[in-house]
């Protein structure tokens, strides 16, 4: 269904500053989301981002690890230390998470 409705040429600016200043890219999309639900939120994920960054490559390691012991049924000293403390660090990221 179409819903028609006539701007100024200076409410069209202003729309199309806010839907930049939004990051929102489609006009569509974001004159729906106004109409809807009034405003549009705006959140920065990078601290998230560098959190799951950081996890993952832990995570890699442990697996390895775990492919390892799996493969020649070996744990080594060093390499339960070395699991240890990635799960340490793991509990570290967590709390420090900017969710809290």
């Amino acid at each position: 269904m179409q819903i028609l409705f006539c701007v100024s040429p200076e409410e069209k600016k202003l729309i199309r500053r806010k839907m930049i200043e939004s990051k929102t890219k489609n006009m569509g999309a974001y004159l729906r989301k106004m109409a809807i639900d009034g405003y549009i939120v705006n959140t920065d994920t990078t601290p998230l981002k560098k959190q799951y960054e950081e996890m993952h490559k832990i995570g890699v390691n442990i697996n390895q690890i775990a492919k390892k012991v799996n493969t020649t049924g070996d744990l080594y000293p060093e390499e339960m230390q070395e699991l240890k403390e990635m799960v340490k660090e793991l509990w570290h990221i967590l709390r420090s998470s900017p969710l809290k």
